[in-house]
């Protein structure tokens, strides 16, 4: 058995500053930590904390080191790949200590985490709100594949690799999903592909391959379709996903404790 749990789009700034002058996302995180140390008394095998970008809101170096000592009160391994928030090189000097990225190109690493090899891909196109899968990341990514065969496999990106619906952000995706989706339709094992961006929980179908996005501690988009629905984050915190493998995956959301019980039924 193997269990990772998945944190997203923390948007961590420097001590001083709220994110739109609305959202403490650092006071969100450290209050997603505390409701994380109580779910391991239930769930003590967690292994690792995969973070699938936008840790920071504005790339700042003092932002990666106050995300780092809020994160450190876990006592656990983590893991990041970078968001559109995200600054590649500020990025790559907080976390050169966790020994996953290379000195120079694309923050693209693998890990054998028990039963499970996780991979993080680099999708940030610095200055833009979309994303991009550079051509080193796409054969990064085969070669990774190939090399694992068909053992079980969590692949991490932060834009999700589907359209959602909300159209304001499908306009700020991944540009290249179909060369994508076209490398992994070649992968014969189990592989959960896991996403952020867009603040929310859904599920997708990937060439039969599912696709799982992880909602956000610190605020949420409405699912609205309409090509009217207004753009903005509404101040709804959020939790994290908790993915466990034992002879398949399978993945839960682990929401704010809001409620008491459990009562008999």
């Amino acid at each position: 058995m193997t269990t990772i749990l998945q944190i997203s789009d923390t948007h961590i700034l420097p001590e001083g500053p709220l994110v739109s002058n609305v959202l403490d996302t650092a006071s969100s995180l450290e209050k997603l930590i505390i409701r994380i140390n109580q779910l391991r008394v239930k769930h003590n095998d967690i292994e690792c904390i995969l973070v699938s970008g936008d840790i920071s809101e504005d790339g700042s170096s003092d932002s990666y080191q106050r995300f780092k000592s809020i994160m450190s009160l876990l006592e656990l391994p983590v893991y990041v790949i970078p968001g559109n928030h995200d600054a590649r090189e500020n990025m790559r000097e907080a976390f050169m200590a966790e020994n996953i990225f290379t000195k120079t190109g694309p923050l693209n690493w693998h890990k054998k985490i028990g039963h499970i090899n996780l991979i993080g891909l680099d999708t940030l196109v610095e200055g833009q709100g979309g994303g991009y899968l550079m051509p080193e990341s796409l054969e990064y990514l085969e070669k990774t594949l190939n090399n694992i065969k068909s053992e079980p496999t969590m692949l991490a990106l932060h834009h999700p690799p589907f359209e959602t619906g909300i159209q304001f952000m499908d306009s700020i995706g991944l540009e290249n999903t179909n060369e994508f989706k076209n490398i992994i339709s070649n992968f014969t094992g189990e592989l959960r592909v896991v996403c952020g961006h867009i603040h929310c929980m859904m599920v997708a179908n990937l060439n039969n391959h599912i696709a799982i996005s992880s909602p956000s501690p610190c605020s949420s988009f409405e699912y609205d379709t309409r090509s009217s629905a207004p753009v903005g984050f509404i101040n709804e915190v959020d939790g994290c996903l908790l993915h466990r493998w034992n002879n398949g995956f399978k993945s839960v959301r682990i929401g704010p404790l809001v409620g008491s019980g459990p009562f008999p039924f």
